[in-house]
């Protein structure tokens, strides 16, 4: 619930939000419409008269609801039922037209209004209206595909749906919900506050109606898509961090656990370097083909001495539109090398199972490679795949070499395809690298959390997981940033590492402060930029700052630990 909630809070703050705040934030100070020849609405007896101040928190109640029902459970009702996939979302761009309008027109909300007439001293009010208009707008609303999104998405499209990750769900909801409301509020607050708005509330309500229905039509034509892509995801970072810290349970609740261990650990541990991820598997259970001769599918023949790209993606996800541009580049540069591309559309939401939408998504944004449409995520499973997006490089004998998760690391991303294509055809004069503008966020990141038993260690430098059980290391060359080594004996355990003989860690950190949570009885070493600390450890497992310093920088840190000593994690400050 904690990784739910915390994920919901990034979601709530990222670029992806930008196409709903403004309606958040007018829709939350407008006040109630007067019926046509009365003075302003009267509140009932006996109700307090706080009560005209609820809008807000019940337009994004309502957003929250209906946007954490849809994704869960959007794509199982829709196939229960003789429905497009899209349904939801053409009908909540349909009621947001009509709120639009009521917003406007004072006796179209009215009308709107006569159906509750029979309810005793109540009037559906504008505040009332609110929940219907959170309602429509989760129905349309369309956030970054971040971990958490992407765990609850697969459960719901794959009915995989248990308690955990209805509470994971909820969570996510309750988290994404406070910073919209934070702007509904603000939007109540200057209503309230400033004289301009409280004697113009008439030109508001307009103005908001306006908002509301231009949103629609912008979602219709899908215009949101260029402002969001136009705003890089400077969320990224906690996103990566979120989901190195939640992998485990992340990965159960996403339905393909332990499928395919080989790429798991690829995944999980990436390195600038060619790897061995085992045999590529194959792609199945495609609904139809985009972009190639007549739809007729790509076959294990036709691949057979090729380079190939295997790109996860979903034509709505923002994270993936930004990376398609170097994908794409790639596929023209090389294609006429021995390369090849396929797209393999996992949809991430109800109205993404709908072929024309695909095609037209992919139209949009330039793709013409072949498309995959995998709506009942065999492929996605038997790649163990659980991020939009998630690119698969597959070297001329079909073993998978490398695995990319999420935006940037563009640049070693080719330069890995040029290294294969040059293996498979020696002597090929490859053109120059493509030149396509990196969008990713390039601002210094803090070390996440780095776990060190084995059940949670996915930045141990070795290139293979850490098992349990006694096991002798030894430091490599050069550890990479972020990432931790081992030199000595260790006893490796599912939370932690207990040191044996001329045991120590060797850590490549970006950060202030480093914090080792360390339990037992003995002494800490630390030794950085040369200087040379030891920490006195005592009794049960506790956090002792390792390092400290007055601005953030990149360096190494290495320890010993005296035998008996357990170290459970290193902390960032």
């Amino acid at each position: 619930m904690l990784i739910g909630l915390v994920g919901g809070l990034i979601t709530g703050i990222s670029p992806c939000v930008l196409p709903v705040l403004p309606v958040v934030f007018l829709s939350g100070g407008v006040r109630s419409a007067a019926p046509t020849g009365t003075g302003p609405v009267v509140v009932a007896a006996g109700a307090p008269a706080r009560r005209a101040n609820r809008r807000p928190y019940l337009i994004v109640l309502g957003l929250a609801i209906s946007f954490s029902a849809f994704t869960l459970l959007g794509t199982l009702v829709l196939s229960a039922l003789p429905l497009p996939k899209d349904t939801i979302r053409w009908a909540g761009l349909v009621v947001l037209v009509v709120l639009g309008i009521a917003m406007m027109l004072p006796s179209v909300q009215h009308l709107l209004e006569k159906p509750f007439a029979w309810i005793p001293q109540r009037r559906v009010r504008t505040e009332h209206g609110g929940f219907v208009l959170g309602l429509a707008l989760g129905a349309v609303y369309v956030p970054c595909a971040g971990p958490v999104l992407a765990a609850i998405t697969v459960a719901g499209a794959t009915g995989k749906i248990g308690v955990g990750t209805v509470l994971l769900t909820v969570a996510f909801a309750v988290g994404a919900a406070l910073p919209l409301l934070g702007f509904a509020l603000a939007g109540q607050g200057v209503a309230e506050r400033v004289r301009a708005f409280r004697t113009r509330q008439r030109g508001l309500r307009i103005a908001a109606g306006v908002v509301v229905i231009g949103l629609a039509v912008a979602l219709t034509f899908n215009v949101t898509d260029a402002l969001q892509r136009a705003v890089p995801d400077y969320t990224n970072s906690l996103n990566n961090a979120l989901k190195k810290a939640g992998d485990g349970g992340i990965a159960q609740l996403q339905g393909a656990p332990g499928q395919n261990p080989a790429l798991t650990a690829c995944a999980t541990q990436p390195t600038e370097d060619l790897q061995d991820c085992g045999k590529a598997p194959a792609i199945s259970g495609i609904q139809q083909w985009l972009n190639t001769p007549n739809g007729s599918p790509v076959t294990q023949k036709s691949l057979a001495g090729k380079v190939v790209l295997v790109d996860f993606w979903a034509y709505s996800c923002i994270n993936c539109q930004r990376a398609i541009p170097h994908v794409g580049a790639w596929y023209s540069a090389y294609k006429s090398d021995g390369f090849e591309v396929i797209g393999v559309h996992t949809p991430e939401y109800a109205f993404e199972h709908v072929p024309a939408n695909v095609a037209a998504g992919a139209k949009r944004l330039h793709v013409t490679y072949p498309v995959a449409l995998d709506n009942k995520y065999t492929t996605w499973n038997a790649f163990s795949n659980n991020s939009w997006p998630a690119e698969y490089l597959i070297d001329a004998k079909g073993e998978v070499r490398h695995v990319a998760i999420g935006e940037g690391t563009y640049d070693e991303t080719e330069s890995m395809i040029r290294q294969l294509l040059t293996s498979a055809h020696p002597g090929v004069a490859l053109p120059p690298t493509t030149n396509v503008a990196n969008t990713t966020p390039t601002s210094a990141e803090m070390t996440p959390e780095t776990y060190l038993g084995s059940d949670r260690a996915n930045t141990f430098a070795e290139g293979t997981p850490l098992t349990p059980g006694t096991h002798r290391f030894s430091y490599p060359s050069s550890v990479p940033e972020n990432e931790f080594a081992l030199t000595g004996t260790w006893s490796v355990g599912g939370e932690a590492l207990k040191a044996k003989e001329k045991a120590g860690i060797e850590l490549n950190y970006l950060a202030n402060d480093i914090y080792l949570d360390v339990g037992g009885t003995g002494t800490v070493t630390a030794t950085v930029n040369g200087k040379t600390t030891k920490y006195r450890i005592s009794g049960a497992p506790d956090i002792y700052t390792v390092f400290h310093s007055g601005s953030q920088q990149q360096g190494t840190i290495k320890l010993t630990l005296s035998p008996g000593l357990s170290a459970y994690s290193f902390t960032f400050g």
